[in-house]
């Protein structure tokens, strides 16, 4: 069984047990994360997309830790002006382990 939750703009396929990284949450480590944004839910050959079913179930993730993504340099150049700009940027992240899909 697997589902697709939304946090931080984006999307994650999702299995209990999985260890995914997501933009960061308001959270300390050792806590448990719920979302109840679900946009999917598939348990064997049967996958589930009507809002009215979906609206009950959730997804409960336990958090392991903060980190630092990677690096993203953004250059900026003019040509015959002498202007040359190098901008680094790191996201923080949150490391979160599916703990379970509750349906």
């Amino acid at each position: 069984m697997y589902a697709i939750i939304k946090t931080g703009g984006k999307q994650y396929k999702v299995a209990e047990g999985d260890v995914i990284k997501v933009e960061k949450l308001k959270a300390e480590v050792g806590e448990t994360v719920t979302f109840s944004d679900v946009k999917l839910l598939a348990k064997d050959d049967k996958a589930t997309v009507k809002k009215e079913e979906l609206a009950s179930f959730k997804v409960e993730g336990k958090v392991l830790g903060l980190e630092k993504g990677e690096k993203l340099v953004a250059f900026k150049f003019r040509r015959r002006k002498g202007y040359r700009k190098t901008i680094g940027h790191r996201q923080k992240r949150t490391k979160l382990q599916i703990t379970k899909i509750v349906v």
